[in-house]
């Protein structure tokens, strides 16, 4: 019984707070024509902008409309198109002021520059002997010179020439190893073991041998002097390919191939 008079109790607070509520909710319009976002203003403004549009004219008027023809452009590459662009250069050229032809006379050794114009004389020709020379104009050249002449000066031209005859090669004179020869009686390339040498303290006899010269072919030919490639005293080739100093045979190979 308790429990049912609790829950009657409870029921009827929950009806008086919704009627509370419901009395606190501002009323609704009657006129169907105020809804959310819309109040009074807009009838305002709508009878702003007839009153507006009554009075006044809202649209702007349309500018006359000129009876005269348009001007029509020349046709590029005319006379009259040249005429128009050679007056307008002239214009803007004659507006320049004299400030820039100082400057750049400042520039120039106080010698006042020359400016281009159609209107400026003919430069004078230069016709003396450190001048220009009048080869390649026929006019000055034919009053000058004659078939005769030029065959004249051909043939003091061709007495000048002088014929030499070719002589056999000189003989080598210098006695001792040829490098040359040496390579080319060689077949086996750079590095392969033909002779025996002595590895002992071969590193630093290498290094201290070969830096006494200035190309390998003179390393090589000191090598062979000294009893290469059997024979290596000095120790320029360790690894016994014959070759001292890493000196290459496929050099005078190639060109003799």
């Amino acid at each position: 019984m308790q429990a049912i008079e609790m829950m009657s109790v409870r029921f009827g607070f929950g009806i008086c707070a919704m009627l509370a509520v419901a009395a606190c909710q501002p009323a609704a319009p009657e006129d169907s024509r105020f809804g959310v976002g819309f109040d009074q203003t807009f009838d305002a403004q709508r009878a702003n902008r007839d009153a507006a549009l009554a009075g006044t004219n809202a649209f702007p008027s349309a500018p006359p409309i000129s009876a005269q023809p348009l001007p029509s452009a020349p046709v590029a590459g005319s006379a009259e198109d040249t005429a128009a662009q050679t007056a307008a250069i002239l214009a803007q050229t004659g507006q320049q002021s004299d400030t820039e032809g100082l400057s750049a006379a400042a520039y120039n050794s106080g010698i006042a520059p020359l400016n281009a114009s159609p209107a400026n004389a003919a430069p004078a020709v230069v016709n003396s002997a450190t001048g220009i020379s009048e080869e390649n104009n026929f006019d000055a050249v034919s009053g000058q010179r004659s078939i005769e002449s030029d065959a004249a000066r051909i043939a003091a031209n061709r007495a000048q020439y002088q014929v030499i005859q070719p002589t056999a090669l000189p003989e080598r004179t210098t006695t001792g190893p040829n490098i040359v020869a040496y390579a080319l009686s060689t077949t086996h390339p750079v590095g392969t073991k033909v002779y025996r040498r002595n590895r002992f303290n071969a590193e630093r006899k290498f290094y201290r041998s070969c830096v006494e010269f200035r190309h390998q072919d003179q390393a090589q030919i000191a090598f062979l002097e000294a009893g290469g490639p059997e024979k290596d005293r000095n120790g320029m080739d360790p690894d016994g390919d014959g070759y001292a100093c890493r000196w290459d045979p496929a050099v005078f190979r190639n060109v003799s191939g």
